[in-house]
């Protein structure tokens, strides 16, 4: 049975990445239907659809939620079997799509999928958000297949295998209406950053699955919304980060995971002081914060989810990485 798609760009203000990337999404996605969810843009982004792209639907958000919000109110009104979840950022290829509908089709418990995703920039090496695949550590740091940290690896074909992983990219994530549904959509809360990795945790704490295929390719330009620069993305990185596991690690290990986090937190910040990046310092300290004071909040969230202890990694990739100097997911 062929499954419907629905391709959902989210737009705020960003009519130059829409003339840029729209055109190759509308020419190489005959097979889906395609979207702008519009989060309460003041530019003429809308307008420019309308009068360029009449076969695109738009969809008007009524205020700027952020990534979380804007695609839980964009998807309410759909009814497409798969939605796909693709940055404004992406520049998507021939037969993009085709793999990941086979994936679906193929195997059953396989809720969601991620592409290949290369630097857009750098086209012969992997992208930072999500690259080859997503995992996590056992306190919670994430890391991907040709990306640990800030360490990007060249693409030589080293992971052209089509794998079952832990997460998949918020750049460009396939996901099943029927699974974003069960699970709970994306978490308003967290507003931008990681909502990916959480719904990913939760798919599989419902006994789904999440693929990557490399036979699909696609390049992001990274940074578009927050600058890796950009002491926000630290914050919300780090608190992000935070709620993914207060919600989704089992009752046996979350008081010492938590508790080992923290300590490490800890040197990440005094690290970001010692190379005078101050505001980053205080991005770290804001952000458990912020945890803090909706920890109460989270614990009633984890509360209502069951949670499977059999699938995240049990490295540490803060140690492997700046204990043993592993650079490439190849060395773990």
């Amino acid at each position: 049975m062929k499954q419907s798609v629905a391709v959902v760009i989210l737009n705020w203000n960003g009519l130059n990445l829409l003339k840029e990337f729209l055109p190759e999404v509308v020419k190489y996605s005959k097979e889906a239907t395609v979207y702008v969810a519009d989060n309460a843009s003041t530019d003429t982004s809308v307008s420019f659809i309308e009068a360029n792209f009449p076969e695109v639907k738009i969809i008007q958000n009524k205020i700027n939620g952020g990534y979380a919000k804007g695609y839980n109110d964009a998807l309410a009104g759909l009814s497409e079997d798969i939605f796909i979840l693709l940055n404004s950022d992406v520049k998507v290829t021939p037969n993009w799509l085709l793999p990941i509908k086979n994936i679906f089709e193929n195997n059953k418990q396989v809720a969601a999928v991620q592409p290949k995703i290369l630097d857009y920039k750098k086209p012969t090496h992997f992208e930072y958000a999500g690259a080859a695949g997503g995992f996590i550590d056992k306190f919670g740091y994430p890391f991907c297949r040709g990306r640990i940290f800030d360490n990007l690896e060249e693409d030589n074909g080293q992971y052209n295998d089509e794998i079952e992983i832990f997460w998949a990219s918020g750049a460009c994530l396939a996901i099943k209406r029927e699974q974003y549904n069960e699970v709970g959509k994306l978490d308003e809360d967290y507003f931008s950053h990681q909502e990916e990795i959480d719904i990913c945790w939760r798919l599989h704490n419902y006994g789904y699955k999440v693929f990557y295929t490399p036979k699909s390719v696609v390049y992001h330009v990274g940074g578009a919304t927050l600058d890796s620069m950009n002491p926000k993305k630290t914050y919300y990185n780090f608190r992000n980060s935070l709620f993914n596991l207060i919600k989704n690690v089992p009752s046996n290990k979350i008081i010492l995971v938590l508790l080992i986090r923290m300590i490490l937190d800890g040197i990440a910040a005094i690290k970001f002081l010692f190379e005078l990046k101050f505001n980053h310092f205080t991005a770290v300290f804001q952000a458990h914060m912020s945890f803090y004071k909706q920890s109460n909040k989270f614990i009633k969230k984890r509360k209502k989810l069951p949670k499977k202890d059999n699938y995240y990694s049990k490295i540490s990739v803060v140690c492997r990485n700046y204990g043993l100097g592993q650079k490439k997911y190849s060395d773990f």
